[in-house]
């Protein structure tokens, strides 16, 4: 029987997961893997078609997580310059059938095959059986999305939900909320919770007074196309610890836990919240550590419905090509 070869991948702000999946080998064993900066690509089509030849692979069908809304087949990535359409792409790659999905869906549709490995427990809560997950992935941008049980079987949703609006939950998070009302007219929880925007944390405690900047660092910010990677490694530079990247990190991580508390009350996700994305891998030490779980709880009355709500830690390096990956093993295996 001939062995059905399925592309998968991940797009980002920041880098690109491809691999080359088979039918009979199934999500274990990928053909070929490869990352790529994304910006170093004119739009998908090149990056994906460069990886095919170099593996010098053909395949029939590919799925790929888009970060932006896909809407009939085609997307406009948020944080990439990149115009994506799926008939297009088939046509580009060789392939019969390409499927653009939301990436927080694909990243949704890797909870449920994620082992225990992959898996830091926050809250062990007190999950119900088919009750709805909540995904919060803070990456280049801030991603959400949600599962519910139907079917016997998990079923991924995207949603936009990193674009509402940013709600402060202490004095100093209404003094952020103040000081970026001044630049835009809507703050976002993606403003003050993504890689992309990180800097508006480290700008406002500086700016306001709350913790100064050493000059070691200014240099370094100004050196660097990323100024993100730059405050994490201050933060988490036990050598030369800098105040005010540590505390640009804590706020950073007590609004994430805000914000996943809020998804996990708008969908009831009694089965339980998983943090992924970048970010989240990242500062994963600080996450465990930190005050994510204060806030997250910090829900008035019903603090009590959140506290029993289990939150895991999302270790896999790749869930996004692994959803994309098991979405499209599993079309393959239903046609």
């Amino acid at each position: 029987m001939h062995d059905i070869l399925l592309l998968a991948g991940d797009t980002g702000g920041t880098k690109t997961d491809l691999a080359i999946y088979s039918a009979r080998e199934g999500l274990d064993h990928p053909l070929a893997a490869v990352t790529v900066r994304s910006g170093d690509y004119p739009n998908l089509e090149h990056a994906a078609s460069e990886f095919l030849a170099s593996a010098g692979i053909t395949v029939d069908q590919a799925v790929f997580g888009v970060a932006g809304p896909v809407v009939e087949g085609r997307a406009t990535g948020t944080n990439l310059p990149w115009e994506l359409d799926e008939t297009s792409l088939a046509g580009a790659l060789g392939a019969r059938r390409v499927t653009l999905l939301n990436d927080l869906q694909a990243i949704a549709n890797a909870v449920p095959h994620l082992r225990p490995e992959h898996l830091r427990t926050l809250n062990v809560g007190l999950p119900q059986p088919g009750g709805a997950l909540a995904v919060v992935a803070p990456g280049t941008g801030m991603g959400q999305a949600l599962l519910t049980w139907e079917n016997g079987r998990y079923r991924a949703h995207p949603s936009e939900g990193g674009h509402t609006s940013f709600s402060p939950n202490t004095d100093l998070e209404i003094e952020l909320l103040l000081y970026l009302r001044r630049r835009y007219a809507h703050v976002s929880v993606e403003r003050v919770c993504s890689g992309r925007w990180m800097i508006s944390l480290y700008e406002f405690l500086r700016d306001e007074g709350h913790a100064s900047e050493p000059a070691w660092l200014r240099e370094q910010l100004e050196a660097a196309d990323d100024a993100t990677p730059v405050i994490v490694g201050a933060a988490q530079d036990a050598a030369r610890p800098c105040e005010l990247c540590r505390r640009t990190v804590e706020m950073f991580v007590r609004i994430l836990g805000a914000a996943a508390g809020n998804l996990a009350l708008t969908v009831m996700a009694t089965g339980g919240v998983y943090l992924a994305g970048g970010m989240s891998y990242r500062l994963s030490q600080e996450i465990a550590e930190g005050p994510l779980m204060e806030a997250f709880v910090a829900k008035g009355r019903l603090s009590y419905l959140v506290e029993l709500m289990p939150v895991h830690l999302v270790m896999h390096p790749q869930p996004g090509l692994l959803g994309a990956a098991a979405y499209g093993l599993e079309r393959l295996q239903a046609s």
